[in-house]
């Protein structure tokens, strides 16, 4: 790929400007300087991404195709400048056209198509697939809105609409030539043919059109570009009602026409009644008949060999139980389509299909009303019926010790059709996200299933695009790495445990802590244009940046948060490092429970940064609407990583990778892939408390846990929830109350106060250490030295060779 330089790009852009706009460089607005700088960038990629794509139809690559209902890819001018190698350039042409980078690339909107961990985790895996020259695609949905803007007000989550495509998206190219035709609903009838083959006829359905809108996925610095493909819902047909004059026909036509793009409408709409159910359904539908039809016709187009051939070459990665319903679509488009046996599709299918889980919490495992799947797809309910009665057969007649498990083994149950069984069923591979979350749904939740598929199971640890998270998002660290390592560790991550034989540099540790320095002013320069709240760059950063959910433990922080508020009252020249703790995160609108922890954080918070009787020892902030930018703007400057969840309710995580790749020490369980971060840096490098997994699955499965005992006993932890249930942090007296009852009556599901103490105690550690300035130093490099460990290339590369049979190109 040309590396522009800067004085070519500047020319680019005000030529740009002159085309498409009509005005001089003077004269333009960052909007129209981002928009113009992207035409520039994205000039650069078409023809990488044109060639990519004939390469693979030449060579007839074995390809995977990566189907998620998230990708939180962020913002992408930023990205695509430096791996297309302009970023460099691209800074100092805004410069010299007298416009900051920083301002042009906030023009930007954050992409809405994912809200957490799953969907930046396909971000990332999509990075390293181009990254490392591996032929893969993603498929997702085209959401005309995000999950929600996040609005703060009195203390309190807001919902505002995240319409993050009111302006033309300029990375999007819509192919309507390549659109399909989804089905819901209607008849299906069954007919016998000449051949004996059964033949099934559809009958008044509902048909819908998927358009899909391709964006190119750039690899680093290789000219690679693979795609990620975004499908959006539209009508198939237009009525003849406006023509014809018929006013009622005309309005019935609206309605029907918001309905269809009401599927492409929203990511998650709320499911909180039948209706919001269903349109989840056929949003999950929708992606999967799309992108299976359109997999198909692109191996028939490219491969020239019959379909039963397929595994040959395509391989269909689902993420999470969400697209599992491209199993029995599959199995649809062979046999209705392709004509092909029940046992032949079957083989095919369960070649072509690999599952990832990604928790262990059984409510979190997605199951639906059997009646809704088969009015809403009723040649789909017969296939998984079909598969759920042959599965249950192969039980009864093979498994005889299992014949008592079949009602916790049948796909469907208790009128229940159950997304992960059907995964598990239909696929040839099933994978954890970290080696603790593997272990446990081999020896506990899927224990059954793994007796009988053992070498279906494996573990794939999850990772992080050092790219993004590292190189574009801190390149002071990244260009110090560069300094004293050298280059190599851009292209082999693993290279960053180079570091370890500099990490008692004294030199160097300085250059380090000068670089953090600087990342936490930009941080707190941030947080004060942004709430009006000055916060000390030399205090503890300890940071919790996450989805808003009772097993991640927002609720132990804050309590600790009030414990040492109370300490301070009780005497305020006590000895005690400055804090800053950090929060962001969005609870779901539902959630009932994680809304009141957002509001009491905004609570504690509303008190203790005003209170000068604690001489500004602390401060609580919580940044409103947490999305991949603005986790670019704290990752770096982080000293302490909060990963406090219960144990064994993590899957992996991956917040707790970019803390450490970027410097940050983690506070935390033993949980996900905190475990192998502390297996890798060793005890000494990492602040670990609290019960482990086994202790929690104990106590579930035998009790024996009493909080109110702990509240008796613990005049710190009766003190905070007194506090709570008695309106000392809320306007009312009712405030907060609902936690209090939810601690005490319903026995702390999640182990808080358990945990309370020994989490008091490891933050007297986090203080001591963080006094031996050299010392804590130390202990980040070696972080950042084992930090390429989760690299998601590694985890691609296991992928790419364990599971997915794919060769780089």
């Amino acid at each position: 790929m040309q590396q522009l330089t800067s004085e070519r790009l500047k020319e680019k852009i005000v030529n740009r400007l002159i085309i498409e706009n009509g005005i001089d460089v003077n004269d333009a607005t960052n909007k129209q300087i981002f928009y113009a700088l992207s035409s520039v960038v994205n000039e650069e990629i078409l023809p990488n991404w044109f060639n990519t794509n004939k390469h693979y139809e030449k060579t007839g690559y074995k390809q995977v195709y990566y189907l998620s209902m998230e990708f939180l890819i962020g913002r992408l001018l930023e990205s695509n400048l430096l791996n297309c190698g302009m970023l460099a350039s691209a800074k100092e042409a805004i410069n010299e056209l007298g416009f900051s980078p920083e301002e042009i690339f906030a023009e930007e909107h954050d992409a809405g198509l994912g809200n957490g961990g799953l969907g930046r985790l396909a971000a990332c895996f999509l990075d390293s697939l181009a990254s490392l020259r591996y032929p893969g695609h993603g498929y997702g949905i085209r959401y005309r809105y995000g999950l929600f803007e996040q609005r703060i007000i009195h203390g309190n989550q807001v919902e505002l609409p995240d319409y993050w495509l009111k302006e033309p998206y300029p990375w999007e190219i819509r192919k309507e030539e390549e659109a399909v035709v989804i089905q819901y609903h209607g008849k299906v009838h069954m007919f016998k043919r000449n051949d004996g083959t059964l033949e099934f006829k559809y009958e008044n359905t509902d048909k819908v059109m998927a358009v899909p809108y391709d964006v190119p996925v750039v690899g680093y610095n290789n000219e690679v570009v693979n795609t990620l493909r975004l499908w959006s819902a539209e009508p198939a047909f237009q009525d003849d009602a406006r023509s014809q004059g018929d006013q009622s026909a005309f309005y019935h036509d609206l309605d029907h026409h918001h309905s269809i793009e009401q599927i492409s409408g929203f990511l998650y709409p709320d499911d909180s009644s039948y209706e919001g159910k269903e349109l989840r359904l056929k949003q999950q539908y929708f992606l999967v008949s799309s992108s299976i039809q359109n997999i198909i016709k692109q191996f028939k187009k490219t491969n020239k060999m019959p379909v039963s051939r397929l595994p040959e070459k395509v391989v269909i990665q689902i993420n999470d139980t969400h697209p599992s319903l491209a199993i029995p679509e599959m199995m649809r488009i062979l046999m209705d389509e392709e004509r092909m046996s029940w046992d032949s599709a079957w083989e095919v299918t369960t070649r072509t299909f690999a599952y990832t889980n990604h928790t262990t919490l059984s409510e979190a495992l997605e199951t639906w009303p059997k009646d809704m799947i088969q009015n809403l797809m009723p040649r789909i309910y017969m296939i998984i019926d079909e598969i759920n009665e042959r599965f249950c057969k192969k039980i009864w007649f093979d498994y005889e010790e299992l014949r008592d498990k079949i009602p916790e083994l049948a796909i469907i149950a208790y009128d229940r059709i159950h997304m992960a069984r059907l995964a598990i069923v239909g696929s040839f591979s099933v994978n954890g996200v970290a080696r603790i979350h593997t272990e446990i749904l081999k020896k506990k939740e899927m224990k059954d299933f793994y007796t009988l598929y053992p070498k279906k199971f494996n573990n794939k640890t999850n990772g992080i695009t050092h790219r993004r998270w590292l190189l574009q998002a801190n390149p002071h660290l990244a260009g110090l790495i560069t300094d004293v390592i050298g280059p190599q560790w851009i292209n082999r991550p693993k290279q960053l445990i180079r570091l370890l034989k500099h990490s008692n540099d004294k030199a160097l540790l300085e250059k380090f802590d000068e670089v953090k320095r600087n990342n936490k002013i930009a941080l707190a320069n941030y947080i004060h244009h942004q709430t009006g709240i000055l916060v000390d760059e030399k205090s503890i950063f300890d940071v919790q940046i996450k989805r808003l959910h009772e097993y991640k433990r927002q609720l132990l922080n804050i309590f600790h948060v009030i414990y040492l508020y109370n300490e301070l009252k009780d005497n305020p020249n006590q000895d005690l490092t400055p804090r800053t703790f950090i929060f962001a995160a969005k609870a779901a609108p539902s959630y009932y429970l994680a809304k009141e922890v957002i509001k009491l954080i905004n609570t504690v918070a509303s008190i203790v940064n005003y209170d000068k009787e604690i001489q500004g020892k602390l401060k609580v902030i919580f940044l409103e609407n947490y999305n991949v930018s603005l986790a670019e703007k704290i990752i770096p400057a982080s000293d302490i990583s909060e990963q406090i969840s219960t144990a064994s309710k993590e899957a992996s995580g991956t917040g707790n990778m970019k803390m450490m790749m970027n410097g940050a020490l983690t506070l935390g369980t033993m949980d996900g892939a905190n475990i192998e971060i502390h297996d890798l840096v060793g005890p000494e490098n990492i602040f670990i408390f609290g019960l482990t997994a086994d202790e929690v699955l104990d106590y579930y499965q035998n009790g024996g846990y009493n909080a109110r005992d702990i509240y008796n006993k613990d005049d710190r932890v009766k003190r905070i929830l007194d506090q709570l249930n008695q309106g000392e942090f809320g306007i009312h007296d009712i405030e907060f109350k609902d936690i209090y009852y939810n601690i005490l009556f319903h026995n702390d599901s999640y182990f808080v106060l358990k945990d309370f103490e020994p989490y008091l105690e490891t933050h007297e550690l986090v203080d001591r250490a963080y006094r031996d300035r050299l010392h804590w130093l130390n202990m980040s490099v070696i972080n950042i030295a084992h930090s390429g460990k989760f690299s998601s290339d590694q985890t691609i590369k296991e992928y790419a060779t364990d599971i997915w049979k794919i060769n780089q190109v």
